[in-house]
């Protein structure tokens, strides 16, 4: 007989997995979780400033919901009664999604689900409500005219990295175990590099976007959670299909938590530590990264060093995304424009002096690297790099650097390839700096292996659990 699981003295700690069992045990319930949630947001979100918006009212209203099937023995779905929050680029019923964005009118019907929420709500998810982002995703850190600067739970005087910096910090500050992410550029694995949880890039459409990105076939969706166990938990639902995405994958039956736990024995990983052509990477990140590829070996695994055998296409990725930007700004009303982050509109300018060769051009860069990479993995199981060069930096408002390609990505460049690719990939923990900042390990799947990456992240995972954040009160 299994034991039951341990209470904690704080609901807001609990991952998933653990509310879940506490609920089928009757040792919480759905209610006391979300309470706790919602306390633990009223006392750090006013200086962390990870949610836009927090509507008290509908989720404890669909956590009583929740009890009650519980009560019944009858939970509707896997994930029956578990807080969630959702990036404010997905759209959510019921709530505006702003974009980080003064542009977007809140006042306008918002009556539809993205695919993401619509399957996390089927699923009995408890949705908090929604996390914040730079303008329209523009950048690797957040920070806006709208919701001002998002701060880092490990050190608020940093960033918690971006797009998706509000879902990453809101995880990490235990503000919710779940959390829905994007990711162009990085935008899901950066924060979860800075902030020290785990995060997926799945491969490309095998979570359904709608409406689909501006920034094209870059963009995916992703899960943020504090353990691959969650996040392969929230992998089963939001993967299932959705006709309104045109470009999504067929359906996959796979079920992420069967053989999570097989380990990696005997698996073929490639260990770059620079890509070929990464520059001034940190010296503590590249002694954690060196340390945990030597985990992976101790593991079972055959590790060998060696770069991919790509040049930096950072070109290839910020002309992609500054060409995205302009198709936004040429959207909007010159009042409208008025009103935008100096960095979406220095992006926005560079976009707009592209031609159509240099855009034809671009996507035929991008066709070969992608080739190159689908032959590359033929001989390894996983590649595995730094997440990020740097640590957390400081945390600053909107137009304070200039928006450039170097300025823009190139601290993050083993991110960006991989949107390029459309390769799963996850950030998982690999320790922390002398000043106490997490430091992010990359884990790369051939593509259309995300249960590969999975099973990986947890292989190290159960040797390296991943720590929390010490709150200040």
């Amino acid at each position: 007989m299994s034991q039951p699981t341990a209470l904690p003295s704080d609901l807001a700690d609990c991952s998933a997995s653990q509310l879940l069992d506490l609920y089928r045990s009757g040792q919480a319930s759905p209610v006391s979780a979300t309470q706790a949630v919602l306390a633990r947001i009223a006392r750090h979100n006013p200086e962390l400033r990870a949610f836009c918006v927090v509507d008290h009212e509908a989720a404890l209203a669909s956590a009583r919901a929740s009890e009650a099937r519980w009560q019944q023995g009858a939970p509707c779905g896997p994930l029956d009664g578990v807080p969630t929050s959702i990036k404010d680029l997905i759209l959510t019923q019921g709530w505006p999604t702003l974009r980080g964005s003064r542009t977007v009118n809140p006042d306008q019907p918002w009556d539809v689900d993205a695919p993401a929420t619509a399957r996390l709500r089927e699923a009995g998810a408890v949705l908090l409500g929604k996390t914040t982002t730079p303008e329209f995703g523009c950048k690797g850190e957040t920070n806006s005219p709208l919701t001002g600067i998002t701060r880092n739970p490990w050190n608020p005087a940093k960033t918690p990295g971006g797009s998706s910096g509000g879902t990453a910090a809101a995880v990490a500050a235990g503000m919710g175990p779940l959390s829905v992410g994007t990711d162009g550029a990085g935008s899901v694995r950066i924060p979860a590099a800075f902030c020290g949880n785990f995060g997926l890039k799945p491969s490309f459409g095998r979570v359904p976007a709608y409406p689909l990105s501006p920034f094209g076939t870059v963009a995916h969706l992703g899960p943020h959670t504090m353990s691959v166990r969650d996040a392969a938990l929230m992998m089963n639902v939001i993967k299932q299909p959705d006709a309104r995405d045109w470009t999504s994958l067929p359906p996959d039956s796979t079920d992420y938590l069967n053989g999570l736990d097989d380990g990696i024995r005997g698996w073929r990983i490639a260990y770059s530590p620079t890509l070929g052509y990464a520059k001034n990477v940190h010296p503590e990140v590249a002694a954690s990264v060196d340390a945990a590829v030597q985990q992976l070996a101790d593991l079972g695994a055959v590790v060998e060093q060696v770069d991919p055998g790509f040049d930096d296409p950072l070109d290839i990725s910020t002309g992609l995304w500054f060409l995205g930007a302009w198709t936004v700004w040429n959207t909007l009303s010159p009042e409208q424009q008025a009103l935008t982050d100096p960095d979406f509109r220095a992006e926005a300018e560079i976009g707009g002096r592209y031609s159509a060769l240099q855009v034809q051009q671009l996507n035929l860069k991008r066709g070969a690297l992608g080739s190159h990479m689908r032959q590359f993995m033929q001989r390894f199981d996983l590649l595995v790099t730094p997440a990020v060069s740097v640590p957390a930096f400081d945390a600053k408002p909107a137009g304070h650097t200039p928006m450039d390609p170097e300025a823009m990505l190139g601290w993050t460049p083993f991110s960006y390839p991989f949107n390029l690719t459309q390769q799963p990939a996850c950030t998982i923990p690999c320790g922390l700096t002398r000043d106490g900042l997490p430091i992010g390990l990359q884990m790369v799947g051939p593509m259309f292996g995300d249960a590969q990456v999975l099973r990986a992240a947890r292989a190290y995972e159960r040797v390296h659990p991943i720590p929390r954040p010490v709150l200040t009160a």
